[in-house]
């Protein structure tokens, strides 16, 4: 991932805009500290997902609608934690 200064960035916009479509996502840091990422439209959409429900994505599964499924209890015993 590369890295730009804020005001490169700004100076630069189309440049960074290019690399990130043509590169992945792009860095930009303020005060030598990452603040923010540009990512293409593309690489967006894919993180943001399908914009899907919970729901929608459950009925679209090949166990919707069976009633005699098992899911196994796990019966190990608990782990001790020290307080």
């Amino acid at each position: 991932m590369r890295t730009w200064q804020i005001q490169e960035a700004k100076a630069r916009l189309s440049e960074v805009v290019r690399d990130a479509e043509r590169d992945g996502p792009q860095q930009i840091t303020h005060h030598g500290r990452p603040v923010a990422v540009l990512v293409s439209r593309a690489e967006y959409d894919r993180l943001a997902g399908t914009g899907e429900s919970l729901v929608d994505f459950m009925r679209r599964s090949p166990l919707h609608g069976q009633e005699d499924v098992a899911f196994p209890r796990d019966r190990s015993l608990a782990r001790e934690v020290a307080l």
